[in-house]
């Protein structure tokens, strides 16, 4: 299997992404400290990391409506989707899909979660993914783009803490990574 397109693309994520936070008006990066703010650290690209996954709904049920702490200790509602199933070698791993309680649409899911790189490698709070809505519920669950919370790089945004559910018993070593001496 050739998955050098995969990782080109992947590649052109993060530069993309590293461009925004250097020198758009949206970034979370202090205005000051954008032109000197250094590219994103990642781990290594591993197409390992990137799992099929089918999304299974509620359908029927009534909205399952949770609040999810935030950084600042306050609580979000959000609305349960549904739980993506997903295999890492032999093992089975369940994550559980959101959406803003305002989104009509649902064209993105959210998907907070922790994992054992968590403050060894990775933000202590966890990372997050963000996945483009389909109409067959099969999903690419792709770690390679798991990315770290803004109020990591700007103390004054507040983000969501990925909720107990979401909390998985093994290391991901995919996706963005912090320096050693990340504070």
């Amino acid at each position: 299997m050739d998955d050098r397109p995969y990782i080109e693309t992947i590649r052109q994520v993060r530069a993309d992404k590293d461009l925004f936070l250097q020198a758009s008006k949206e970034s979370p990066i202090p205005e000051a400290a954008r032109a000197t703010f250094p590219p994103l650290l990642y781990f290594d690209i591993k197409p390992e990391f990137r799992l099929p996954s089918l999304l299974k709904e509620r359908r029927g049920d009534p909205p399952v409506i949770i609040e999810v702490q935030q950084t600042d200790n306050t609580r979000e509602k959000m609305r349960r989707v549904g739980s993506l199933e997903f295999a890492i070698g032999a093992a089975q791993y369940t994550l559980t899909a959101f959406a803003n309680l305002d989104d009509r649409t649902m064209d993105t899911l959210f998907v907070p979660f922790g994992d054992l790189t968590n403050g060894a490698g990775t933000y202590k709070g966890g990372r997050y993914m963000n996945l483009r809505r389909t109409a067959t519920n099969l999903y690419d669950l792709d770690f390679n783009q798991a990315f770290h919370p803004y109020c990591v790089y700007n103390p004054t945004y507040v983000c969501p803490v990925p909720p107990r559910e979401n909390r998985l018993p093994v290391a991901i070593p995919a996706g963005e990574r912090l320096s050693p001496d990340h504070k």
